[in-house]
């Protein structure tokens, strides 16, 4: 698919209108038939609909050609746009309607009277030009609109290649800018870019067979096919630095719109810019860092992150053209890095939101590659996750100006920003990230200059940067072994106030859910706990014995249910007269009331079963749960025949015994397709061994459920090694549906 492939379909789908409108007696005076829209431009995909509207002078009647013209449109097949207006009507509604100006700017004769086609055309454009700086801001909230609906082509794991930031609309509407003779865009890049991703609807709408711009992720496997990439993964990457590009440029001229948007609309003419020095070599001009009057790339190796760290504390561009030069005049930074340069990136990663527009700049322009050239092996890479919104790179980015709102609570801010900058420089291995991105985390911050027990601590933030998140969700912070685990990793209360630290600039980075109040209650609980232990220096104390008030009541009950609402859900305690799969049927009652549960503890409390449940529901209904679990109790309800397996699932089922994750308890670690009833799946196996579950913890990661299950047997202890063998065969049986 190409341009002249483009040109091809227009040319068909022009003759077809022409030869409608004449069928149809239009007249060659007074009346007209015009494309607008992506039609207007000349660019039908294979799909597209043909946007069309039957113009008429002041005081013309349509008479029979506004009715017959379609029908022959309608019968080739064509899905078509149309509308019949007079000419003072389509420039009052070009007035009253912002999308139908923009759709206006791109009117092109088909049929008819050729001098009212150019009437409207200039009319519309002198238009646009004249109320521009009325207009220009309801477009700017337009766009941010589409943008926060749609999210970034680059980064969203469906993108729509149209209407996504850094599509094909703003491609549009960078025309519609320029238009407006009030600001430039580079025209070579944005067409070129423009283009490409016009190249990739086509392919696009001839894979699905029909008018689409949303790409699945059933399509990149063949999209890269038809691309000629090597396999799904360059074929994203490849769509998604289109995307990036254009929305660089888009971003860019936003900015030089508002700065012209802010001048008085008297000032006209060329000005000399006035240069405002912001740092050493370094200036302020039209909103944009430039260089100062004298600047020597070629003799100050530090002017690059001058410029950078300038441009994003004062949240304005970093001129493109300037950091270009930079890269490509800069004398080379020594190694190590002087301290100036190492202090100026960090004050860069601290400047918050201001560091994603200089960052795309600093990485567009070629100057990243300088100063950090490893950055290319992550530059647009997928996540492999499901809950991560953005790709590897720009999640990186967000994780440095999610840190930068938390330096007040470490001692080493220039530390943290570093390791938040580099903890995924790793994925562009093969191996595991952290293991792989800690002798490359650890190589940089040698270079940039940071002394040997600081490398260390960069080095160490990137190897463990998972731990509290991953131990906090999947490990019971009461047994020892937990504490123990994550202290023999964590040495020093500063490593553990910056790991806390990153952990949460990393979640709040990767999306609102990996960084709820229960995740981050969970963290920081744990965080405590093992400081308190680095503190003292001592083992971490036995398991306790939980205890709580029984009801009076439960002598003639048969369930006692209660719930209190939490942040981000309830806690409810259910007890009930202790037996064998009691634990199974209360998760059960969960599973068929779609109630997600995110953790449970469960103990013997006399002569009753006690278990409290985290779960994510806000508001609990206990009578409809003491009924559902009296249902199933009394084998009114059985839930085995609804909680079954699906059968189809990609991948089997993981079951694994954690030896070293407790001495008190046998640790089995499930992962298995996230999904209602895996806990009572779980639960009910192990009942069925006379295994007790004393603890339940319970994560979701994208499409996977993680659950760690402690277990004892019911006279108390740890399992033995064959116990241990066949409660993991149960349960890897059970979530089969064997």
């Amino acid at each position: 698919m190409s341009a002249a492939d483009r040109t091809v379909r227009t040319a068909e789908a022009d003759a077809l209108c022409i030869k409608a409108y004449l069928d149809a007696g239009g007249p060659e005076v007074g009346m007209a038939l015009v494309a607008v829209g992506g039609y207007g431009r000349g660019e039908l995909a294979p799909y597209s609909d043909l946007d069309l509207v039957l113009v008429l002078d002041e005081d013309v009647e349509p008479g029979e050609v506004a009715a017959q013209v379609w029908y022959p449109l309608w019968d080739s097949g064509a899905t078509v746009d149309h509308s019949v207006r007079s000419l003072p009507e389509m420039i009052g509604a070009a007035d009253a309607d912002l999308r139908v100006a923009l759709g206006l700017l791109d009117v092109r004769h088909l049929a008819g009277d050729p001098g009212l086609t150019l009437r409207l055309r200039t009319t519309m454009l002198a238009q646009w030009r004249r109320h521009a700086r009325r207009r220009l801001p309801e477009l700017a909230q337009m766009v941010r609109a589409r943008h926060d609906l749609m999210g970034e082509l680059a980064h969203v794991s469906v993108p729509d290649l149209k209407e996504a930031e850094g599509g094909i609309r703003d491609a549009t509407v960078l025309k519609a800018l320029v238009a407006t003779w009030l600001v430039d865009v580079p025209h070579g890049e944005l067409e070129l870019t423009r283009l490409a991703l016009l190249d990739v609807r086509d392919l696009v709408h001839e894979i699905a067979q029909r008018a689409t711009e949303r790409v699945g992720p059933e399509m990149w496997t063949e999209l890269a096919g038809a691309m000629q990439q090597p396999d799904a993964r360059h074929a994203q990457v490849h769509v998604r630095e289109l995307g990036r590009r254009l929305s660089h440029l888009s971003r860019l001229t936003w900015r030089r719109v508002d700065d012209v948007l802010a001048r008085p609309a008297t000032v006209t003419g060329t000005r000399k810019p006035v240069l405002a020095p912001l740092a050493d070599g370094v200036a302020l001009a039209g909103g944009e860092v430039v260089l100062a009057r004298g600047a020597r790339p070629d003799t100050d190796p530090v002017l690059l992150l001058r410029a950078a760290a300038a441009a994003a504390e004062h949240d304005v561009v970093l001129a493109p053209p300037t950091a270009a030069r930079l890269a490509r005049e800069s004398a080379p930074l020594p190694t190590p890095w002087p301290d100036e340069a190492r202090h100026l990136l960090a004050r860069l990663l601290a400047s918050g939101r201001g560091l994603l527009a200089v960052w795309e700049t600093l990485e567009e322009t070629g100057a990243l590659s300088r100063l950090l050239p490893e950055w290319d092996e992550i530059r647009s890479l997928p996540h492999a996750s499901a809950i991560h919104r953005f790709t590897v790179d720009r999640h990186v980015v967000e994780s440095c100006i999610e840190a930068s709102a938390l330096i007040r609570s470490v001692g080493r801010p220039d530390v943290l920003l570093v390791a938040a900058l580099l903890h995924d420089i790793g994925k562009g291995s093969l191996t595991e990230h952290s293991v792989a991105g800690e002798p490359i985390a650890r190589e940089i911050a040698t270079r940039m200059g940071f002394d040997t027990g600081d490398v260390e601590l960069v080095a160490g933030l990137v190897r463990w940067h998972l731990l509290l998140a991953e131990t906090a969700t999947t490990r019971d912070p009461d047994d020892p072994a937990t504490i123990d685990f994550v202290r023999s990793r964590v040495e020093s209360v500063e490593s553990l106030d910056l790991l806390t630290t990153l952990t949460e600039a990393d979640a709040r980075a990767t999306s609102p859910q990996a960084w709820s109040s229960w995740r981050a209650g969970l963290v920081l609980d744990l965080s405590r706990r093992v400081r308190r232990a680095i503190r003292s220096g001592t083992v971490s104390p036995a398991l306790r014995t939980e205890r709580i008030d029984l009801p009076d009541d439960l002598g003639t009950s048969q369930v006692w249910v209660s719930a209190a609402e939490v942040e981000d859900g309830s806690r409810v305690t259910v007890v009930a007269p202790d037996r064998v799969g009691l634990l199974a049927d209360i998760a059960a009652t969960f599973a068929l009331q779609r109630v997600p549960v995110r953790a449970a503890r469960a103990w013997v409390q006399d002569a009753y079963g006690v278990s409290v449940w985290e779960v994510s529901d806000e508001q609990i209904d206990t009578a409809v749960l003491r009924q559902r679990y009296v249902a199933i109790q009394e084998g009114r309800v059985d839930p085995l025949t609804r909680l079954l397996p699906p059968g189809g699932d990609v991948l089997a089922p993981s079951v694994v015994v954690r030896a070293e994750a407790s001495s008190q308890s046998t640790v089995l670690e499930v992962r298995a397709a996230d999904r209602p009833g895996v806990l009572y799946l779980v639960c009910r196996s192990l009942a069925r061994l006379d295994v007790a579950v004393r603890s339940a913890h319970v994560d979701t990661l994208g499409p996977q459920a993680v659950d760690v299950f402690y277990l004892q047997e019911v006279s108390a202890g740890a399992l033995g090694d064959e116990r241990s063998a066949a409660a993991a065969h149960a349960v890897r049986a059970a979530l089969s549906g064997e």
